[in-house]
């Protein structure tokens, strides 16, 4: 990517940041509601009632657009629309205008030494970088990261937590459209999980693959292990997040006394994150998005990593339509990298994707969006319509 020369590559002349809300269907707030307002075992005490988002367009001087989006929830991000426009608008703008967007190696390094952390709202930027080098090269987005290896991806279904029937009737709704991955919202009790699990094997036997998400559910170590321990007769994939945020060495010990694979996910924002939990044994599977750990570079180093280290990936995320598009790219490069099913389930919670086509899901599987960049087309009559806050221009 870097042997571009200036001659022939347009350099980013501008940068356009609009916040977004994007409301859950009426069903999926229903099915929230009946679950306690989030459908996890999460403290939070705010009803999740839908996603607030940033959409980045990077403008180059030939006119070509290249176009990002971060979903942010305050619970697990951290920060807000508002904080990483500003990081983006007051920082870390100035290291991306009059560069090249095939200079991503060159824009993450002087971000990183210029400014700590603000992982999510690097990772935007350089999302948008991706979707710019193929809409200049009239080339996919994939391109760039190896190139697409299958045109379609295999999808796994969230279940949120409810009663142990109400999860099952979810589940064979997904199943009868095609889906054989399923992660299913635990942590309510250990008796719960128990009854959930044993009838998600009586209904669909060996056939589907299950992994579970705890949320933080646990305060202390010896109670997820207990929980996780329970439920292994089940055959799980892997179990997400069972303590605290915070609790590295708890995830350590948690791993360490469990064979089922532990995934991070509340804890796990930068490369370093990764590294670390990898490192400490903290962890058996990377978890993988549009956010974390940042953009599609960041997202490639972590997959290689993991894959170095003998573990598998797994992309999941609730996002919008660009960062869909992107994930279902970044899947079909680094697909036989991975060894789980991807995770995007946006489509089905929010009223809007943002698309002026939607992407094609359908049997379980999601097809690689054809095209320049992310193969998609923002929607900008939607973008006005869901917009929170002026869009924000940074440059010419």
């Amino acid at each position: 990517m870097n042997a571009t020369t200036k001659k022939d590559s347009p350099r980013i002349i501008r940068i356009e940041l609009t916040p977004v809300y994007v409301p859950f269907w009426d069903f999926v707030k229903e099915a929230m509601s009946s679950a306690g307002g989030l459908g996890m075992a999460i403290a939070a005490e705010e009803a999740w009632l839908g996603g607030d988002f940033v959409i980045c367009k990077l403008i180059a001087e030939d006119g070509s657009i290249g176009v990002g989006e971060a979903f942010v929830w305050l619970p697990e991000t951290g920060v807000s629309p508002q904080q990483i426009i500003g990081a983006i608008k007051d920082a870390l703008g100035k290291y991306v205008l009059g560069e090249s967007p095939f200079h991503v190696e060159k824009i993450r390094y002087r971000m990183d030494i210029n400014v700590a952390r603000n992982d999510v709202a690097k990772g935007l930027l350089d999302m948008a970088c991706y979707d710019l080098m193929g809409r200049i090269t009239k080339r996919p987005a994939s391109d760039f990261m190896g190139g697409c290896v299958v045109d379609e991806v295999p999808l796994a279904a969230l279940i949120p937590l409810m009663s142990p029937e109400g999860m099952v009737d979810l589940a064979q709704g997904f199943y009868n459209d095609g889906v054989r991955t399923f992660r299913l919202k635990l942590g309510k009790s250990i008796p719960d999980d128990v009854q959930t699990m044993k009838l998600m094997r009586d209904t669909f036997g060996d056939e589907v693959r299950i992994r579970v998400d705890y949320n933080q559910a646990y305060r202390r170590a010896d109670r997820a292990i207990r929980a996780i321990k329970a439920i292994e007769p089940y055959e799980i994939d892997y179990a997400e997040q069972p303590i605290r945020n915070t609790d590295y060495i708890g995830m350590a010990t948690v791993q360490k006394s469990v064979d089922t694979p532990i995934l991070s996910h509340e804890d796990c924002f930068s490369l370093q994150d990764i590294v670390t939990l990898i490192e400490l044994k903290a962890i058996g599977v990377v978890g993988i998005n549009a956010e974390r750990p940042g953009g599609v570079t960041n997202a490639l180093r972590a997959i290689t990593y993991a894959e170095q280290r003998g573990m598998g990936s797994v992309i999941h995320n609730q996002s919008l339509g660009i960062s869909s598009a992107m994930q279902i790219h970044l899947d079909a490069a680094r697909h036989h990298s991975l060894g789980h099913a991807t995770e995007l389930f946006g489509y089905f919670m929010f009223e809007d994707d943002l698309l002026v086509e939607p992407i094609n899901y359908s049997g379980g599987t999601a097809t690689v969006p054809l095209g320049p960049g992310w193969g998609v087309a923002l929607d900008e009559t939607a973008l006005v319509k869901y917009a929170t806050g002026p869009t924000i221009t940074i440059g010419a």
